[in-house]
């Protein structure tokens, strides 16, 4: 595989340069300074899309719910008609007075770059609006910072570390579930191969027991999903005493605080205090991120750990007000 040196265009360009292509930045109806009207922000994911209605002050007014809106699982056409369905959910009576709508989406910038535009036009064929999508990641990183630079981590099922410095940005992992070390699909194949490595006899002890039968299940069924849900698991043993566990844990926050580290070099950040959003359901198990924290603080103490209370979507909305006062 291609190593992953490669830079993107500056934040949240990919949706920066559609809107002055469609005179999205700023409706002629509405200046720069005013105060009335609304904004749609949509956070989409591979299991459900969140759409939030808020004022030009970034309260949020009303949230709705679809299915599964990840170009990669289910395509472009299914994508679109679910923000198309969460968009529909929160639309205010008066509709003309929505200035604009921020989408972000799984893959956009790495896979679908070249899809954007047929995403918006089914999109737009349902709601009407000023419309720009960008990534799900920059919708992360700025749930949790009004800042401009930084980093995100996500961590749940699969991982993905992404910064930006101006101008440029940098990504390291968010590969899939062939690779993304750290991630909740890495640990769940660990607690595999540990349980196996016991029942043969050629590992250590460990009381990560996984029964035949659901071994059999997991294949059958949807094993990106069943697998990382061991991760749950491996967590809970480890809070019990389970060694082999905590070995486990231990290694995802290594890799995951490899990522960052990676990210801060390529762009630099170490100079400045940089906050690092962390989201994700790994980073729930207080052994991963002790370990995260405690590698990434070692070799840049000005880093500012942020780990958002609200909802992901709280940055699409922040996302499309820019986009009317740019």
């Amino acid at each position: 595989m291609k190593q992953n040196n490669n830079k993107y265009p500056g934040s949240g360009s990919l949706a920066n340069r559609q809107g002055r292509q469609n005179g999205f930045l700023r409706s002629k109806n509405h200046s720069r300074t005013s105060t009335t009207g609304y904004v749609i922000g949509v956070d989409g994911g591979g299991t459900k899309t969140i759409a939030a209605l808020a004022n030009l002050q970034g309260k949020i007014l009303k949230m709705g719910k679809s299915g599964a809106s990840s170009p990669r699982n289910v395509g472009i056409e299914k994508t679109a008609r679910n923000v198309a369905k969460a968009v529909k959910k929160v639309l205010p009576k008066e509709r003309r007075k929505v200035l604009s709508i921020f989408v972000g989406l799984p893959a956009v910038q790495e896979e679908f770059e070249s899809k954007v535009m047929e995403i918006k036009k089914i999109i737009s064929r349902q709601v009407k609006g000023k419309l720009a999508v960008g990534s799900d990641q920059l919708v992360a990183f700025r749930s949790g910072t009004d800042s401009k630079d930084g980093i995100v981590l996500i961590a749940g099922t699969g991982c993905v570390a992404h910064g930006w410095k101006g101008k440029k940005e940098h990504k390291s992992s968010g590969w899939g579930w062939l690779a993304d070390e750290g991630s909740g699909f890495w640990i769940g194949q660990r607690v595999f191969q540990a349980a196996f490595r016991d029942f043969d006899g050629r590992g250590p002890k460990t009381s990560l027991k996984v029964p035949i039968k659901k071994i059999y299940a997991i294949y059958a069924q949807n094993f990106v999903k069943e697998v990382s849900s061991l991760s749950i698991i491996c967590d809970q043993r480890a809070r019990k005493g389970d060694k082999v566990s905590k070995l486990i844990l231990t290694e995802a926050g290594r890799e995951l605080a490899e990522s960052v580290k990676t990210v801060v070099k390529k762009l630099n950040l170490a100079k400045n205090a940089f906050p690092l959003v962390l989201i994700g359901s790994v980073l729930k198990s207080k052994i991963v991120l002790e370990q995260l924290k405690r590698g990434v603080k070692k070799y840049y103490p000005k880093v500012q750990f942020v780990q958002p209370e609200k909802e992901p979507v709280t940055g699409a909305v922040k996302l499309a007000i820019e986009q009317i006062r740019s």
